[in-house]
C-alpha cells in the first residue's frame, strides 16, 4: 500500500483549490449513498481503495495575490496544488469531516469545552479542523484560510464557506444549482451520523472518523508543468458522474483563451476568462434558482445552441458536437487564416488626410507601409467570438429560466405570466427555445410578444392536442426560426402568420374545423380501453381553460394545476359525474333504454368529465349524483369530499343540474364544445357535427332540439 495515499497524507503541508475550468459539486443521492455505504461497510482493519486524485501545483504568479492564502504558503510551506480530477470525492470527504466535528462540538459531555480539550479518538478537535477545514493566521487570527476550496468570485466557495463550514457571513450568498448538491450533502451526512450515533454512541463516529482518513486510500497523481490539465479534465472527469455539455464546454472556452498566441493581448485573454466564469456562474444561478424544479443544464445548451447557431436535425446529441468539434474545436484557434485589411488601411488613410507631407516621396513610402499589413494571420476563430457567445448564453440563462418559472416573475408582465404558463402546460414541447429567443432578441414590446405566445398556444392546441399531430410536425421550421428571429432577419409577423398557414390543413375550405382527425382519435380511445376522452392527453388542459374562463371575475382560483395533474394512487381528480361503474340503484332508471354501447359511450363523453378541487377516492366515485353534490363526511367526522356545491367552479357548475341524465352529458358537452370554438377561434359545425365529436350522435332529434 506504500504508492497510495490516505486523507491523512494528503492533506498534510497542502492548500487545495479547484481551478475555474472545473464544474461544481455534481454528487446527488446516488453517489453519496454508495460513498457512506463503501465507508460503513470498510472493516477498520483494512483499505478501500476511492480512486485517483490528479493535481497540479499552482504557479507563483497565480497565487502571490492570494491575500488570506498567502501566508500559509510563504510562512508554513503549503503545497497550492489545483485539483484536475477527484474533486468530487474530496469535496464529499471534507464535508463529512466538518459534519462530523460539529457532531462532536455540540456533545452535552463537551459543552464549554475548549477544541483543544475535545478528541475523537486520538485527534484533538482543534487539529482536525486544522488539518481539514481551516486555520487561522497567528497572531490576531483575523484571517482565516479555507485548507479546501474553490478559486475566488465562484459562488461555490462563498456558499461552501459561509453555509457549509458556518464561517459568519454579513453579505448576500448566491445559490446555484451546485450550491444546493453541497446543501444536500450536508443534510445527507448529518442525517447518516445521527441515526450511527444513535446506534453506536460516540465510538461508531470514532471508528468512522479514522476510517475516513487512515483507510481510504488515494492514488495521488502529481500531473507536471508539460501536462496540458484542460485536455486531462475532459477524459479524466469522464469516468465517474459523467460531465454534462454545458460543463465541457466551459473548461473547452477557457482552454481556447489559453491558445492564442501574441497577436491577443494578456489582457483580452484575461477578460475573456473572466466573462466566461461570470457567464456560467449567471447560467448556473439560473438553473438552480428554483430549488424545488433545477433546469436540466444540457436543456438549456441545446436550446442556446438552436437560437444561436444554424440548426441541424440528425441525432440528438449533434448540438455539443457541433459546438466541441466545429464552432469551438482548438484547430481553429491553432489554425491561422489570411485577412484582408484593405478596408483598415482606406480607414487610416482618411484618419491621415490632413497630415502635412512635404515630399511626394515620403507619402508614397506612407502608402507603400500600409500595404504591407493588408494581409496578416488571425486565427479562424477569434477571442471576439467567443467573448460574444458567452456573453449571448450568459444573457439567454435568464430567459430560459422564465420560460419554467412565469408565475410571479418580475421579469414578466401579467399576461406574458399568463400566456407562458398556459405553453407550459399544454406542453410547450419545441417552442421553448422560440420563446427563450422572443425575449433574448430585445426587439419586441409587450403588445408582440403576447401575439406571439397567443399563436403558439392555439398552434399546440389545433394541431397536437385535436388533430393529432405528430409531435415534431414544423419542428425543424421553428428551430430555424429562432435563430432568424433572434439575429434579426425574421419578421415576428411572418413568423405569426406562418402559424396560421401551417394550422390551414385543419380546416375546411369554408372555415369549419376539420374535426375527424380528433374524433378517430376518440373513437380509438373508446375502442381500445373503453374511457374515450377520459384518456385524451389534451383533457386535464382543456378542462383546466375552462375552469379558468368560469373564474373570470372572480380572484380566489379553486384548481391547483400542480394538485390537478398529480397522480396518486386510487385518487382521481378528474370525476366521472355518471361513474364507470353505476353498481348504486339510483342510476338505472335514467339510463336503462339506453344499450351497453350507448351507455360506454355516455361514460366516456366529454361532458360527463368534471374537474375536482380536490382529488378524492376512486370509490366514491360511485355515489348518487345528489350525495355527490354535498360534502361527504367517513365515521370518524373527516371531511373526505366536499362536494360539487363547495367545489371548483365546474362542479359549481354541474350541481345546478337537479339530476344527471343522458340529456345532461349531452347538453354539458355541447357547452364545453361551444367554449373550445371560442376559445381557440374555430367552428365545429352544426349540433350533428358536434354530437358525432362527442360520440353522443345516437342522441334522438328530439333530444337535438331540446339541446338547442
Amino acid at each position: 500500500m506504500k504508492e497510495l495515499n490516505s486523507l491523512e497524507d494528503i492533506f498534510n503541508k497542502r492548500l487545495f483549490r479547484i481551478p475555474d475550468y472545473q464544474r461544481g459539486y455534481a454528487w446527488r443521492d446516488e453517489q453519496l449513498s454508495a460513498f457512506w455505504e463503501d465507508l460503513m461497510n470498510l472493516n477498520k482493519n483494512r483499505f478501500h481503495y476511492t480512486g485517483v486524485l490528479s493535481i497540479k501545483e499552482i504557479d507563483r504568479e497565480v497565487w502571490k495575490d492570494w491575500n488570506t492564502e498567502a501566508w500559509l504558503i510563504e510562512t508554513r510551506k503549503h503545497q497550492p496544488v489545483h485539483i484536475v480530477d477527484g474533486q468530487q470525492r474530496l469535496t464529499t470527504c471534507t464535508i463529512l469531516i466538518y459534519c462530523i466535528t460539529k457532531m462532536i462540538e455540540k456533545h452535552p459531555n463537551y459543552k464549554n469545552r475548549d477544541d483543544s480539550e475535545i478528541y475523537l479518538g486520538s485527534y484533538s478537535l482543534k487539529e482536525i479542523k486544522r488539518q481539514y477545514i481551516s486555520i487561522s493566521q497567528p497572531p490576531n487570527h483575523t484571517i482565516n484560510t479555507f485548507k479546501f476550496g474553490y478559486e475566488k468570485d465562484n459562488p461555490s466557495f462563498l456558499f461552501l464557506k459561509h453555509k457549509v463550514f458556518e464561517e459568519p457571513s454579513g453579505g448576500k450568498i448566491d445559490e446555484t444549482f451546485y450550491t444546493l448538491n453541497l446543501e444536500n450533502a450536508k443534510k445527507f451526512f448529518n442525517d447518516n451520523l445521527n441515526d450511527l450515533y444513535k446506534k453506536d454512541g460516540i465510538l461508531g463516529i470514532e471508528n468512522l472518523f479514522e476510517k475516513l482518513v487512515q483507510r481510504m486510500m488515494f492514488n495521488l497523481y502529481e500531473l507536471g508543468d508539460d501536462f496540458d490539465v484542460f485536455v486531462a479534465f475532459e477524459t479524466m472527469n469522464n469516468r465517474g458522474k459523467k460531465l454534462s455539455d454545458l460543463e465541457l464546454l466551459k473548461n473547452r472556452l477557457i482552454y481556447l483563451t489559453t491558445l492564442y498566441d501574441d497577436t491577443v493581448s494578456n489582457n483580452d485573454k484575461v477578460e475573456v476568462r473572466k466573462n466566461i466564469n461570470s457567464a456560467w456562474k449567471e447560467i448556473y444561478y439560473q438553473l438552480g434558482r428554483n430549488k424545488k424544479r433545477p433546469l436540466n443544464d444540457d436543456d438549456f445548451l441545446r436550446a442556446h445552441w438552436i437560437m444561436y447557431f444554424k440548426y441541424s436535425r440528425q441525432k440528438g446529441n449533434d448540438y455539443i458536437k457541433s459546438l466541441l468539434d466545429e464552432e469551438f474545436a482548438p484547430k481553429k484557434v491553432l489554425t491561422k487564416i489570411k485577412v484582408n485589411k484593405k478596408s483598415l488601411s482606406k480607414v487610416l488613410e482618411v484618419k491621415e488626410e490632413n497630415i502635412e507631407v512635404e515630399e511626394e516621396e515620403e507619402e508614397e513610402d506612407f502608402l507603400e507601409s500600409i500595404e504591407e499589413i493588408v494581409e496578416v494571420e488571425e486565427a479562424r476563430l477569434s477571442i471576439t467570438t467567443i467573448d460574444k457567445y458567452v456573453k449571448s448564453l450568459k444573457d439567454a440563462a435568464q430567459h430560459w429560466y422564465n420560460t419554467y418559472n412565469p408565475e410571479d416573475n418580475v421579469d414578466l408582465t401579467a399576461d406574458e405570466s399568463i400566456y407562458i404558463d398556459k405553453l407550459n402546460r399544454i406542453n410547450i414541447s419545441y417552442f421553448r427555445p422560440l420563446v427563450m429567443s422572443l425575449f433574448a432578441s430585445g426587439r419586441f414590446n409587450v403588445d408582440e410578444r403576447i401575439k406571439l405566445l397567443k399563436k403558439i398556444e392555439r398552434f399546440i392546441f389545433l394541431n397536437f392536442r385535436l388533430s393529432r399531430s405528430m409531435s415534431n410536425y414544423k419542428s425543424s421550421y421553428y428551430y430555424n426560426a429562432t435563430r432568424e428571429l433572434y439575429k434579426g432577419s425574421l419578421k415576428i409577423e411572418t413568423l405569426i402568420d406562418s402559424l396560421d398557414e401551417h394550422s390551414n390543413y385543419t380546416f375546411y375550405e369554408n372555415g369549419d374545423f376539420y374535426y375527424s382527425y380528433f374524433k378517430d382519435h376518440i373513437t380509438k380511445k373508446f375502442s381500445s380501453n373503453g374511457i374515450g376522452y377520459y384518456a385524451w392527453n389534451g383533457l386535464r388542459y382543456f378542462l383546466f381553460e375552462y375552469e379558468e374562463y368560469l373564474k373570470r371575475h372572480r380572484n380566489q382560483p379553486k384548481i391547483s394545476w400542480k394538485n390537478f395533474v398529480r397522480s396518486t394512487k386510487d385518487k382521481v381528480s378528474i370525476e366521472h359525474i355518471y361513474p364507470q361503474t353505476p353498481s348504486n340503484e339510483c342510476w338505472k332508471p335514467k339510463f336503462n333504454d339506453y344499450s351497453d354501447y350507448e351507455i360506454n359511450r355516455f361514460k366516456g363523453s366529454l361532458g360527463n368529465l368534471l374537474p375536482l378541487s380536490a382529488s378524492i377516492n376512486s370509490s366514491l366515485q360511485n355515489d348518487c349524483f345528489k350525495d355527490k353534490n354535498v360534502e361527504k363526511y367517513d365515521k370518524d367526522g373527516t371531511l373526505i369530499r366536499n362536494g360539487y356545491q363547495n367545489g371548483s367552479y365546474s362542479e359549481q357548475e354541474v350541481a345546478k343540474y337537479n339530476e344527471w341524465t343522458p340529456e345532461a352529458i349531452m347538453k354539458r358537452g355541447l357547452t364545453l364544445l361551444k367554449f373550445m370554438e371560442d376559445n381557440w377561434n374555430i367552428s365545429l359545425g352544426t349540433i350533428e357535427d358536434k354530437l358525432k365529436i362527442l360520440h353522443l350522435d345516437f342522441m334522438n332529434n328530439e333530444e337535438e332540439e331540446e339541446t338547442t
